[in-house]
């Protein structure tokens, strides 16, 4: 047994011990907080790494189903960046490097600070500081910048972003419109959460060492977008936008709309054909639909779009608790698995 272990055994049962026994009345008032901010923290980074685990996976099996092959410098495999190695971008690179099959030769960093990333160059992760060259070479782009930071931080990127880069924001305060003009780029998600009032928030408080919460069942099952728990929401355009994200990553590689589905299916349904499946109508109105053929590719969907309108997904969703239910199914499986690099299907 470890140190941290060794102190837990001889702690327990010492209430003197525990968080918060020392505490004053209005101190007390701070721990639903305490417990939130951890909860903000958490669910941030599993929901980015869902969405990096269904992208790698997606990514390597369209582009392996594509006849034209990817024009990506790699390969098949998901590139991943990280702009910013503050506290959320080192752990989500922690977290990327620890929970996921993406290889450290498929992370960069840019950071203005790569001096202080040297405990990451022994995983084979290189660390700059060129955001332009960080733009161009991504595939998955994470901003875990400052606000202060980011009119120039745009400055440098929106040449550089390819239309198919996914760029995924943690920054606070500045709404995917705002990101959008700034970047000249539409393919974008910024998750929104809001805080439920009078609800308990203590499910978070364990969150204290972020690689062991990351494992845990009962913290995965209270950040599942779809019924989160723990006075924390997330809206359900945010689970649209990931599905349209990853349409778009079928659509980069000039997968036909029949083969979307099928792998979209896949991911959501495994082997249970007799449920709902998505389709075509799922995605894009009933009059495109029609007129969508199925060897061709689906139409390229705004991500601004989808998080600030309603969309036939979000009306498809909304009303069918079967596919929520096995999107919800899907999450709490893919975080759950063991990472395996050679293992691209998720259920």
């Amino acid at each position: 047994m470890d140190a941290a272990g060794e102190l837990q055994d001889v702690a327990a049962g010492l209430s003197g011990l525990s968080f918060g026994s020392g505490l004053t009345g209005e101190e007390e008032k701070l721990r639903p907080l305490r417990a939130r901010a951890a909860g903000l923290t958490f669910c941030g980074l599993a929901h980015a790494l869902y969405l990096c685990k269904l992208a790698h996976s997606l990514r390597y099996l369209a582009l392996g189903a594509s006849s034209i092959g990817p024009a990506q410098p790699g390969g098949d495999a998901l590139c991943v960046g990280i702009l910013g190695l503050g506290r959320t971008g080192k752990q989500l690179l922690l977290s990327l490097l620890d929970m996921t099959a993406i290889k450290a030769s498929h992370i960069k960093v840019s950071t203005r600070r790569p001096q202080n990333a040297v405990e990451f160059l022994q995983n084979r992760v290189e660390c700059f500081f060129d955001n332009g060259r960080l733009a161009a070479w991504a595939d998955l782009l994470f901003l875990c910048c400052l606000p202060s930071h980011l009119p120039k931080v745009c400055a440098d990127l929106h040449s550089r972003l390819s239309k198919h880069c996914l760029v995924y924001s943690f920054i606070s305060a500045v709404p995917v419109a705002r990101l959008t003009k700034l970047l000249r780029h539409d393919f974008i998600i910024k998750p929104q959460y809001d805080i439920v009032g009078g609800a308990t928030a203590d499910v978070w408080l364990s969150c204290t060492d972020l690689s062991m919460a990351l494992r845990e069942p009962l913290l995965i099952e209270a950040s599942c977008p779809l019924t989160m728990s723990g006075g924390i929401t997330l809206n359900l355009n945010w689970v649209c936008t990931v599905l349209y994200s990853l349409l778009n990553i079928c659509t980069s590689a000039s997968l036909p709309s029949s083969e979307a589905l099928s792998l979209m299916n896949s991911l959501f349904m495994g082997k249970r054909t007799h449920t709902v499946q998505l389709n075509a109508q799922s995605f894009i109105s009933s009059f495109h639909a029609s007129s969508l053929g199925g060897d061709e590719p689906f139409p390229w969907i705004s991500l601004t779009d989808a998080q600030s309108k309603e969309t036939p997904l979000l009306r498809f969703l909304s009303s069918n608790k079967s596919m929520q239910q096995r999107i919800s199914e899907a999450y709490k499986s893919l975080l759950e698995t063991p990472v395996s690099s050679d293992s691209y299907t998720l259920l």
